[in-house]
């Protein structure tokens, strides 16, 4: 039988969640009828994709074989790409409607600029976006030759392997078998989805909890680490719209994704949130964003901004390790319904926007959180200004606020400063003498 046990505690050492958002039909402005959208970055997880593990090390886990899903693994899936084009066109909707860029015409594709990871999957989702950004307009993918290592999305520089093991096993605590024990109910649902009451032996215990450091890198081993992918890959076979034995053989639902899922928000927590390893990973890309974001401010070309002055919109496909670690690294948090907290699914995007108050000049930034529902995902519902994906305001702690909903551009420019290592940019002292003036 399948099984029922309630919600494990959450970890002490985990930042404290904000309560769940309602639906918002798109960002609001700051200064409600003073305020003008002029420029937006969408720092955007890729689709729904197939498991980056092949079948054959899929099935040690499984007491049945995993599914075919058609594509290689880690491609974006069909479906998963039809989700993408969904999103670009609520996108599309809010933008025009925003006045930001026009509605139709292919006039303004310049001032949308695009740059995707190299792999396939944030390539192909760029392509997505730019199809129904505007659609029938000639927008460029900009990006890294394929699988070539782009250091804004990987990250740059040469971390210390050591320090970045000591913050890890400091978020673990003295006693991590206690974490184990803490979430042994979403370990036994997942053994469960995964072999039934075949009395297959689990192998998710096999390799107690710890910290392995093999040269440069890095990693979490132990039950959270391999719950965390196999999880993930439930959560991708329910937004892909499978069904009967191809969801979890038939005995993954609904209550018990969502219960497996804490397996891979604790992973991710620790991992990819752990301040010092979010700064590493992701210092490159947050000073990039920063700049282009100064350069929309002062209308002037800056050092290391990604497009050109003048323009409107820039997406950047990544994946949702970069969402993890900004989210480590500013100290943001969200919790949308239906998901674990700070949860990154296929799609979801961070989105910071540049307002301009009409009257008194003076710019403010807001930042929110956004991505389909599960069953937008598994139904491809298309999303409208009335029927809009899930989304939250997310404050910048200690951003002085210009409004409600909004932090003042200087005070974001600060926050971005005092968490961004330039050792870990390519950007180093031009950002420090431009963007942080």
């Amino acid at each position: 039988m399948p099984v029922d046990c309630t919600t494990p505690p959450v970890m002490k050492s985990s930042p404290v969640f904000a309560l769940i958002a309602a639906f918002l039909a798109a960002p609001l402005a700051p200064a409600a009828g003073q305020a003008e959208l002029k420029y937006v970055v969408i720092v955007s997880r890729h689709g729904v994709r197939s498991p980056t593990w092949d079948t054959v090390r899929l099935n040690q886990y499984s007491a049945q074989p995993w599914p075919d899903w058609g594509v290689a693994p880690g491609e974006l899936t069909p479906h998963g790409r039809d989700l993408v084009k969904i999103m670009g066109a609520y996108y599309r909707e809010w933008l025009t409607g925003a006045r930001l860029y026009s509605r139709t015409g292919c006039q303004d594709a310049s001032r949308i600029y695009i740059w995707a990871d190299s792999e396939h999957r944030t390539v192909d989702t760029g392509r997505a976006l730019a199809e129904s950004l505007l659609p029938g307009c000639e927008l460029a993918i900009h990006s890294q030759p394929e699988g070539g290592r782009d250091p804004i999305f990987t990250g740059y520089g040469t971390p210390d392997p050591e320090l970045e093991a000591r913050a890890l096993r400091e978020r673990l605590g003295p006693q991590p078998e206690k974490l184990v024990a803490d979430h042994a109910c979403a370990l036994a649902v997942l053994q469960f989805v995964l072999t039934g009451e075949t009395g297959m032996p689990g192998k998710l215990m096999e390799t107690p909890i710890g910290v392995s450091v093999k040269g440069k890198s890095v990693a979490l081993t132990g039950p959270f680490a391999t719950g965390s992918s196999l999880s993930e890959d439930f959560l991708l076979e329910y937004a892909n719209g499978m069904t009967s034995l191809d969801l979890g053989w038939g005995r993954l639902t609904k209550e018990s994704l969502f219960s497996v899922l804490e397996l891979h928000s604790v992973y991710t927590d620790l991992t990819r949130r752990t301040p010092l390893l979010a700064r590493v990973h992701s210092s490159n890309l947050l000073a990039h964003l920063l700049c282009s974001m100064e350069q929309a401010v002062s209308g002037k070309p800056v050092p290391g901004a990604l497009g050109k002055a003048g323009d409107a919109l820039l997406v950047l496909s990544g994946h949702d390790t970069n969402l993890s670690n900004i989210s480590g690294m500013l100290g943001l948090s969200w919790h949308l319904p239906g998901y674990q907290p700070d949860d990154t699914p296929p799609g979801g995007a961070l989105i910071f926007s540049l307002w301009r108050d009409a009257v008194t000049g003076v710019y403010s930034v807001k930042t929110q959180y956004i991505a389909q529902t599960l069953d937008q995902m598994r139904n491809e519902e298309r999303l409208t200004m009335v029927s809009p994906p899930a989304s939250q305001d997310v404050p910048i702690p200690g951003c002085k606020a210009a409004s409600q909903s909004a932090c003042s551009w200087q005070s974001f420019r600060r926050a971005v400063q005092q968490v961004v290592d330039l050792r870990f940019t390519t950007i180093g002292l031009e950002l420090q003498s431009i963007a942080f003036r």
